[in-house]
């Protein structure tokens, strides 16, 4: 029995493997499930609750859980290395000279680049505006990534939307962004240090 409010580690055979979780009753109406920072899996029951149907509900829901787990571990965890405000500066706008020329044959005017520290993106294109913002973050990124970015920026100048004319225009011009796409996924923990 789980007394009501303090937690007990319990640990439920799943067709992947044990998974260890902690358990707790809280004035709830349904059986909550997260997982938290540590990698910690933690599930609250209602106080009237059976501790089996818990056990069932993380056994159920295991996949999920991996594949929380998994993500949070492809994500880059080594510190990126800190950079100034004018190699930040630099660094970017360099990345935005580099691939420009891609589409300044399309009719695409070098945009002014602003950099603002973003909490969820890499950077956005403010096309009715007639400019680009990259994440300061990005930085501290190898410099493909950079470019990805830039380029992806840039190409909503032509296409203001994520719609099938947008990816055909990145595939033509780096036939390899889902690569850096993928790649900077693993740098997402920078953005929440940023």
């Amino acid at each position: 029995m789980v007394a009501y409010g303090l937690p007990q580690l319990r640990v439920v055979d799943t067709p992947r493997g044990p998974l260890t979780y902690t358990l707790t009753r809280k004035r709830v109406k349904n059986l909550n499930l997260r997982v938290g920072a540590g990698n910690e899996i933690m599930v609250s029951i209602p106080p009237r609750c059976p501790v089996r149907q818990a056990d069932d509900f993380v056994r159920e829901r295991s996949g999920w859980i991996l594949n929380a787990l998994s993500r949070r571990e492809d994500r880059q965890l080594e510190p990126l290395p800190p950079v100034s405000r004018e190699e930040c500066a630099r660094l970017l706008t360099e990345a935005l000279e580099r691939v420009y020329p891609l589409v300044e044959p399309l009719g695409v005017s070098l945009p002014p680049l602003k950099l603002r520290a973003l909490k969820s993106q890499w950077g956005n294109c403010h096309w009715a505006q007639g400019y680009i913002t990259l994440n300061t973050a990005l930085a501290r990124c190898p410099e493909e990534l950079r470019d990805y970015v830039a380029l992806h920026e840039l190409v909503h100048f032509l296409h203001h939307d994520h719609g099938p004319g947008f990816y055909a225009r990145m595939d033509a011009l780096m036939p390899d962004w889902r690569n850096r796409r993928r790649t900077l996924k693993r740098f997402s923990g920078a953005l929440e240090r940023e």
